[in-house]
């Protein structure tokens, strides 16, 4: 039996919240084989969350981000990404037109789950680099935008792999291409401005706290 005693209860709460997100995303989707494969990572993570936090403990900030992210993309699963309906809800709550205001001519719920991702990972990520790996803060800090930089690299090319043992629609749908023969490219860099924002405010954070400065001494 797993011993929850030593996850704070801000974190089961978080956790939780999560688990009660993945069925609604599955019940009805577009296209339910896809949207369960995507939802598989988060199943998966789910289950593991409890014995890898108690091994290695995390913020709750930090968990915060990591969840934020996953009902994100849990959301988009439902949709497969590509059908996400955003424009009908900001036109339905506030007659306002996201895709008409800035001339989108696809579904771009897509991009913002990338931005969202390399945005959220590097508090993460710098706090599993220093905390558990021993970095320094300057250099978790470096390590946290390289990663999402090369995650975003490794899961395209997994995802461009993957459909290729995909029924071509199936596959168009799970890619979420919209016709965009730079899709992949452009996801990257959503991920990669995410993570340079996120870094930058992160730093901005150290050296207000006075952390890098007590480092260099």
């Amino acid at each position: 039996m797993v011993n929850l005693s030593r996850i704070p209860g801000v974190q089961l709460v978080l956790l939780v919240v999560l688990a009660l997100a993945i069925p609604p995303s599955g019940w009805g989707a577009v296209y339910p084989r896809n949207t369960w494969l995507q939802l598989g990572p988060c199943i998966l993570l789910l289950a593991l969350a409890f014995p890898l936090l108690r091994r290695f403990p995390l913020s709750t900030s930090a968990l915060r981000n990591i969840i934020i992210f996953l009902l994100l993309h849990t959301l988009a699963a439902r949709w497969s990404y590509s059908y996400v309906p955003y424009d009908a809800w900001a036109r339905a709550l506030t007659g306002w037109s996201p895709d008409a205001a800035f001339g989108f001519a696809r579904n771009m719920f897509d991009r913002l789950v990338h931005f969202s991702f390399g945005l959220l990972a590097i508090r993460p990520v710098r706090e599993i680099a220093s905390r558990h790996f021993g970095l320094s803060a300057r250099a978790a800090l470096y390590v946290a935008p390289e990663f999402v930089l090369a995650f975003s690299a490794v899961y395209e090319i997994f995802e461009w792999q993957l459909a290729t043992f995909m029924d071509p629609a199936d596959a168009d749908a799970y890619n979420g291409q919209q016709g965009d023969i730079f899709d992949s490219q452009k996801d990257m860099a959503m991920a990669g401005l995410g993570a340079v924002l996120g870094t930058l405010a992160a730093w901005v954070h150290m050296a207000t706290t006075g952390e890098v400065r007590a480092e260099a001494e």
